[in-house]
């Protein structure tokens, strides 16, 4: 009896799978946390034998040389880079598991040795019922290929790629590394399901032609998150083998307090964004929970122990679980009571004041000295357009230009509805900026009042 099981990342958008039979059990692209693949093996009485790393990821630490070392299963990749662990395979290459195959196409043009992996039940035919394509192919979309050295090249070779993919049949089933969300396509559809025809026939992406092709994909406006060069450094040499995330030791806010004065700890709040905005420690960040995944590579140095300012444990075990996943090992430990002890204890707090869509709209009329600050994703100002006279900084890229935005003035930040536009203001906050206001239901507030809107006309980059 076969068994599957897709594993999801929040935030990272990240899909992993494990399937098995007669005893043997296969994951691709495996998480870093990786106890669950061998409790799931472990549960269909099967012991894991391979695990496949469909290409070298950029956005999260693989769980390969971890759940290695606790099962002893083979790792194997692509051959066109030199990992410093695992097995090399090339086109044609299959593997057994039961009755069931597995055979590698490759198929780079997101990274160069970007491989994918067909799944045959030979009960009934040598023809896939399956492929998994890493970051080549996903449901609605394709992956990047601004990381090559030669984004043209690359488009044209995914190009090619992605056809090689669909000709493997209609029927096909389609199990990508991504879902929506993720920091790796640009119109990943929301569905957790596909087959290769009906991909074929509707995603966009999918109806151009070649030259069309390298067009749409070099003309994306993709960031780039500045870890990304971390993690895939991590992911050629190996991950360390420790599969278990840190958990956080609840600390009294004296001894917290402690910690961030004499060992460098970095308060993290992952509360909501009204309660920081209320009350918060001086020079935290914040990032509601549900962000840490998507905005911790963005805006955290690695090196240093890092803090949690949290409503309880489960939040901080979750964040703390999220940070291990982006290779941020020492969380050693969370706000015990949170801020109602922080306060109790006589500590400084400090309160980052929200301004509501009229009074902006007021001081803007009334011509006084501010700075309106964007945060959203180019696309975001590009499709809706923005508050007037705004300046546009893309939050993930704030920590490289902060000098650019005034200090002589008010700063307001705002994003689409708010939890941004408070990790901005927060940003700000920790770099001595003295007057600084977030905009809560941002964008989503200001059109609901039907305010002016400025129109894209070109991109309002300092």
């Amino acid at each position: 009896m076969m068994f599957f099981e897709s594993l999801y990342s929040p935030g990272l958008a990240h899909r992993s799978y494990i399937f098995g039979a007669a005893g043997q059990a296969v994951v691709i692209d495996p998480q870093r946390d990786c106890r669950a693949y061998v409790e799931i093996a472990h549960r269909q009485g099967a012991a894991l034998t391979h695990i496949f790393e469909t290409h070298r990821n950029e956005d999260y630490v693989t769980g390969s040389v971890p759940l290695a070392a606790l099962t002893g299963a083979r790792i194997y990749h692509g051959a066109h880079l030199p990992f410093g662990y695992g097995h090399p395979v090339r086109e044609g290459d299959t593997f057994r598991v039961g009755q069931f195959q597995l055979g590698v196409l490759e198929t780079p043009g997101h990274t160069p040795e970007s491989i994918s992996l067909a799944l045959a039940d030979l009960n009934f035919s040598e023809d896939p019922v399956a492929v998994f394509t890493g970051d080549a192919l996903f449901i609605g979309d394709v992956g990047r290929t601004d990381l090559n050295e030669d984004p043209v090249a690359g488009a044209y070779i995914l190009y090619d790629s992605v056809r090689r993919i669909l000709a493997l049949g209609e029927g096909v089933l389609l199990y990508p590394a991504h879902g929506a969300g993720s920091v790796c396509g640009a119109h990943l559809a929301q569905r957790s399901f596909s087959s290769l025809g009906f991909e074929k026939a509707h995603s966009p992406v999918l109806q151009l032609d070649r030259p069309g092709f390298a067009r749409r994909k070099v003309s994306e406006n993709l960031y780039r998150p500045p870890y990304f060069s971390d993690m895939e450094q991590r992911n050629l040499v190996g991950a360390p083998e420790n599969p278990d995330p840190p958990v956080p030791t609840p600390v009294p806010a004296r001894e917290f307090a402690r910690l961030i004065e004499e060992e460098s700890l970095l308060p993290l709040d992952i509360r909501e964004p009204e309660a920081f905005s209320g009350s918060h420690i001086p020079g935290a960040l914040t990032m509601s929970l549900d962000l840490v995944p998507a905005f911790a590579g963005y805006l955290l140095p690695y090196g240093r122990p890092i803090g949690l300012i949290a409503d309880g444990y489960d939040a901080a075990r979750t964040a703390a679980t999220y940070l291990f996943r982006l290779g941020y090992d020492d969380v050693p430990a969370f706000l015990q009571g949170a801020m109602t002890q922080w306060a109790a204890a006589g500590l400084e707090l400090q309160s980052t004041p929200g301004i509501s869509a009229m009074d902006l709209e007021a001081r803007r009329e009334r011509g006084e000295p501010l700075t309106v600050l964007d945060v959203r994703q180019i696309s975001e100002r590009r499709q809706e357009g923005a508050v007037p006279g705004s300046t546009h900084i893309y939050v993930g890229e704030l920590p490289q230009r902060l000098a650019r935005v005034p200090r002589d003035q008010p700063v307001v930040t705002y994003c689409n509805i708010g939890a941004r536009a408070i990790m901005a203001a927060s940003l700000l906050q920790r770099h001595g900026y003295e007057r600084v206001e977030y905009f809560p239901g941002s964008f989503q507030a200001w059109t609901a009042r039907r305010l002016p809107v400025e129109e894209w006309r070109q991109p309002a980059v300092v």
